[in-house]
Formats: C-alpha cells, structure tokens, sequence
C-alpha cells in the first residue's frame, strides 16, 4: 500500500534526498558573477615563465619562433629557464640532451672557459626582452667526480634512470667550481651589462632529492654554497635560490626543503665559513599525475596543487623566508615532456584542449593558494617548449609542433591580455579549493569557473569547462554576469578555444593526420593555431550590469574581454 507523502518515515525521505542530490547539482545551470569592485589583489603575471631539458633547441628555426611567440605573450618580461647549461659536448640536442661547452681543461688541469653557446640562448631571451632563469648545472665532464658515461641515448620509451650519467655527479674540485661561476657571471655582466645581470634569476641543479644529483644532501648545500659565492664574488647583488625539489608533497622533499632553507639561514656555509648562505629566492617543484583508463586520460590536478600547496606553507612558515620571492621551477600536469604518447598514453592530453583547461583551471587555483597562504607568489615554470624537428603531434609536451602553436599556448595568450587586478568571482559549478586538493575535478559535475581581472577601463575574464576525464560531454551555456561596471556602453570581444576553434590539432586531424603536411596544409595549420576572436560588438550596459551567454564545450576556454 502507497503511503501518503507526510507518512513516509523522515529516514527515508532523507535518503531519497541524499540520492537525488547529485542529478540536482549536476542540473543547474552553470552561472559566474563578477563584480567590478571587488578586488583581491593584484594580477602578477605568474604564468609568464617557460622551461624546457634541451637549452640548444633555443637557436634553432623553430625555437626563435616560439621563443618571439612567447615574448609577445606578455607586457611584462617573460623568464625562460633550461637545463644543461654546463654539460660538456659539441652542442647538437637530442632528446633530454643538451651540451654548452663552456668548461674543460687542458692537459695540465688548467680551465679553459669557452661561452659562445650559452652566449647563443641568452642572446635569444634578452634581444627579444625576454630573462633567463639561469640554471646553475649540470657538472662540466672535466669536473665530475664519475665522468663516464658521459653522454646518454635515451630515448622515449626507455628507463628514466637511463639519462643520470656523468653530468650528475659532484664536483672533484669545488674551487673550480665556485671560479667557473664567477667567471660566467663576470663574462655575462661584461656581455649584458649589470643593471640586466641584476634583474635575472639564478638557482643551483634540479631535482636534487632525485634522480639528477648523485651526490647526498650535504654535498648539495656545498655545491650550492660554492656557486652562490662564486656569483656574489661577480655580482653581490645577483639573486639567487633553491633548491628546485621534485615532489613537494612528499615526505622526503619536505625534509629536503625544511633542511635547505634551515642551511641557508643558520647552518655553516662549506664555501666562506660563515653563518648561512644567499637565499634570495625559494623554488620547488609541482606535478600531476594523469592516467590512461577505459581508453581515455584521466588528469589529476590534485597532485599538483598539493606540491604548491605544502611548498608555499614551508616558505611562509619560516620568518626569513615568508617574504621571499616563490618560483615553481617546474609546474605541471605530470613529469616528462619528452614522453609521448605513443610510448606514453596517459600523456594523450597535450595535443588538444585538455591541456588548454588544464591549464586555465589551475593556474587560477594557484593564485587561491597564494591568497589563502600570503606568500609572494612570483612565477611559476610551464616546463614545455617545443622539440626540433620531431613528428607532427607527437604527443610532447610542449607549445607549438613544428613551428604551429598547439591549442594551450592560446590560453597564455589570453593571459596576456588579461587586466593588472584579480576580482571575486561567485560559480554554482566552479569547484571549491577544498575539493580539489582532495580530489580534483572527478565528480558528475566539470569544473565551469572563471578568473577575473580589471584595468583602469576594461574587464577580462577567462572561463572554462574542465574535467579530469578528458571525454566528450554535452555542450553548456553558462551565463556570465558582471555588475559595478563604471560605463554606459563598451566593446564586447570573446576569444574561444575549442574543438572547432584555436585549435590546430583537431584541424590536422581532419587532414588525416599527414606525417608531411605540404605546404599549402601547413599553411591552414597555422591559421587555425592563432587565438580566435569569435564574437565582437558593441554591448549595452544597463545600470552597471551586463549579462553574457558563453557557451563552452567540455574542456574548452573562453574569454570575455569588455573595453570602455
């Protein structure tokens, strides 16, 4: 028998209510509310910083291309960080390889300093406006301590552990060590001039808790100490910092960095003897970890805020380093560019918008985790660049295939022209921070949020449809409302990254995917990499208000960019 609606016992109404909650959620449509006046803090352009392992790509062809590409990206400098640039070899790149020669001896012993090559990359970053975040590493084969095997020939597909080779060693000799970088910050400020030196970065190694330094941690803060004295002896108002640890989150690397900045304030330094060493500037790095399930990626941005998340609680938790600049030296979705897909599914992501509303999604939760921990949150590093003369799409991670921008480097783009102040912003289904460190976009729901920024007389706001199950999903409309706008009337432009625009891989696909594009294809290919402005007129604005319809594919970005 049917019982009346006010006879169903409350346990089991609240169930109902508890299954149905989900469906509800998942139905409503997606709303964003900006107010012009509510600001938060200023927009520093923290996603204007790039790196990548092979420096000689810097030079070649298509390397100037992107690297012009990336300058124009911002008003503000754009800081590019390498690797390599003091391994031994004739400078030809290969996969995870790259060689400078700046330092060998002679017969006797002697240092021989030769900086054409690393003359080659800075030269491609300061003549384009652009700085370099001068990695200090790795050890020249004339210096280390295990010198052969030298070079490796890893390729996608072989053990990681195959590229940790002579290069990774302490120095034999830290005098010479500690000399060799005085001599190129002496040879840089002759080349560059010193106001120029002065606003650079420098930092000692990479991932010194891994794989990439055979040394023990001691070892470390002395090779640390011996650089920093050899460039504060060339220029005592350089800046420099560390350590540059892989998986923050993780126990070890927590006791990496506690001991470091511990070093740097209070221990004795291996280099002068005296109480603690230059520390101008904390860096760490953070990385997702996607999967390949049920035939399609699955990312997990959760990974990847936890290593900011706990990085930026260690910074702020020491008084002489709260303040400090932070850089995430490297700063994304997962570990190896040079990975592709082929060899690597799980990396499928990067060719399309996937990558794009990735990128958009969680660089809007950094500038939260800055918020929530008041650090000085100052750059962080997209470890991807592009790989010289490789396959079509081949599924690296990088910015730009053979010369064509991939659909995420529209997305710095759209950073670009962005506004110097952040705004609130107010979504129905943009998920809380909460949840996303916890676990990230897997729920029913995709993440549908914004970012926002003013100017003097404009308003931008970046919008997006991500969710870590990078599938097809229905279309939604959100609706977008701004209020407190200071004007009658303004120019309404809408710039869209989706499957069918800003978008040069879903446009290679429909050519088949030619492994030699001819030229007229190549040509169509880069039209469609360029940032599409989809919509452009003159709006109303009744009583401060405003309200655009925007809609977004799954995993697509949008922005809505209103001038008065």
């Amino acid at each position: 028998m049917q019982l009346p609606f006010k006879e169903i016992p409350i346990k089991c109404l609240s169930l109902v209510l508890i299954f149905l909650l989900p469906f509800r959620l998942f139905a409503q449509k997606p709303t964003i509310d900006v107010d012009f006046n509510k600001e938060i803090a200023p927009m520093k352009p923290v996603w204007s910083w790039f790196g990548y392992d092979e420096p000689n790509y810097t030079y070649m062809k298509d390397g100037k291309k992107l690297l012009t590409q990336l300058a124009a990206t911002s008003k503000n400098p754009v800081y590019v960080r390498t690797h390599s640039l003091l391994v031994t070899g004739d400078g030809i790149p290969d996969l995870k390889w790259g060689s400078t020669n700046a330092y060998t001896e002679d017969a006797n012993g002697n240092p021989i300093y030769n900086f054409k090559i690393i003359d080659k990359i800075f030269d491609s970053y300061v003549s384009r406006g652009m700085k370099p975040l001068v990695q200090i590493g790795f050890m020249p084969e004339a210096l280390s301590t295990h010198p052969q095997p030298y070079k490796h020939h890893w390729k996608p597909g072989d053990p990681y552990k195959d590229i940790i080779t002579g290069w990774a060693y302490p120095p034999k000799d830290y005098n010479k060590w500690r000399t060799l970088v005085y001599e190129w910050a002496k040879h840089s400020i002759e080349r560059y001039g010193k106001k120029e030196v002065e606003s650079w970065y420098w930092e000692v190694w990479n991932e010194p808790n891994g794989d990439y330094w055979k040394g023990t941690q001691e070892e470390f803060f002395k090779l640390y100490d011996y650089a920093a004295d050899g460039l504060k002896q060339a220029l005592p108002t350089a800046r420099i910092g560390g350590p540059n640890i892989a998986g923050t989150r993780g126990k070890t690397a927590q006791q990496w960095l506690n001991n470091f900045i511990e070093h740097c304030t209070n221990g004795i330094n291996y280099a002068t003897g005296k109480k603690g060493a230059p520390l101008e500037a904390i860096l760490f790095h953070a990385k997702g970890s996607p999967k390949f399930v049920n035939g399609y990626v699955k990312m997990n941005m959760a990974a990847q805020l936890n290593d900011i998340y706990t990085g930026f609680k260690i910074a702020a938790s020491y008084p002489n380093t709260k303040n400090l600049p932070i850089i995430i030296g490297e700063s994304d979705p997962e570990g190896c560019a040079a990975c592709g897909m082929a060899t690597n599914p799980e990396n499928a992501y990067r060719n399309g918008t996937a990558y794009s509303s990735y990128t958009a999604a969680v660089f809007a939760r950094k500038y939260m985790l800055a918020d929530l921990t008041k650090v000085n949150f100052l750059g962080a590093v997209s470890w991807a660049f592009e790989f010289e003369n490789q396959p079509w799409f081949f599924g690296f991670r990088d910015l730009a295939t053979n010369g064509v921008e991939k659909p995420v480097l529209n997305v710095f783009r759209m950073f670009g022209q962005m506004g110097n102040m952040r705004l609130a912003v107010q979504g129905n289904r943009m998920y809380e921070l909460d949840d996303m460190l916890k676990s990230s976009v897997s729920g029913e729901q995709s993440d549908i949020g914004a970012l926002a920024t003013k100017s003097e007389k404009s308003i931008a706001i970046m919008t997006w449809n991500y969710h870590d199950d990078d599938k097809k999903s229905n279309s939604e409309t959100l609706k977008l409302r701004v209020n407190n706008l200071p004007s009658t009337k303004a120019m309404m432009s809408i710039y869209l990254i989706d499957s069918k625009n800003s978008n040069s891989y879903e446009v290679w696909k429909a050519m088949g995917s030619p492994g030699k594009p001819t030229q007229a294809q190549i040509n169509t290919l880069k039209k469609s990499a360029k940032l599409k402005c989809v919509q452009k007129k003159m709006v109303d604005i009744t009583g401060g208000e405003i309200s655009v319809p925007v809609e977004l594919e799954r995993q697509a970005v949008a922005l809505i960019k209103l001038d008065w």
